[in-house]
């Protein structure tokens, strides 16, 4: 895409901190980094988000998010770490390319993601799970 800054990024019109790149992704530090080593890790196809990614490309981008990590543990000793992959406006998605984020979790890094403390009633989990057909 002509105006996308990740495609930029992979053509590097704009610099980068690479960190791993092969044939199908390119991964680089986030320069707005929620905590030290948080990483970027897209895939080279343009697409707008998971939904819009071919099969391919989010398996390429899955592996690398998994070398990524296995290689962060053994050189950086970073044993915590969340994956955030946002699609769409409403889930805060910023840039449209799809882009998973590798953030390397800290002790009191003060990054808590808030979470629905109170348990679902069994109710509204059995409705849910009744609009879903099996997935196959």
């Amino acid at each position: 895409m002509e105006n996308c800054l990740f495609c930029k990024i992979i053509k590097q019109e704009i610099p980068s901190f690479k960190v791993y790149e092969n044939k199908h992704v390119y991964a680089f530090l986030d320069i707005n980094a929620a905590t030290k080593y948080h990483t970027l890790v897209i895939p080279k196809n343009h697409s707008e988000n998971s939904f819009d990614a071919n099969e391919n490309d989010l398996s390429e981008v899955i592996k690398a998010v998994s070398k990524i990590m296995d290689h962060y543990k053994k050189n950086l000793g970073i044993h915590d770490i969340q994956i955030i992959n946002s699609n769409g406006e409403i889930a805060q998605q910023d840039i449209f390319h799809t882009h998973y984020h590798i953030v390397p979790r800290y002790a009191a890094d003060g990054k808590n993601i808030e979470r629905n403390q109170a348990r679902v009633p069994d109710e509204e989990l059995e409705q849910c799970r009744s609009n879903i057909w099996t997935i196959e």
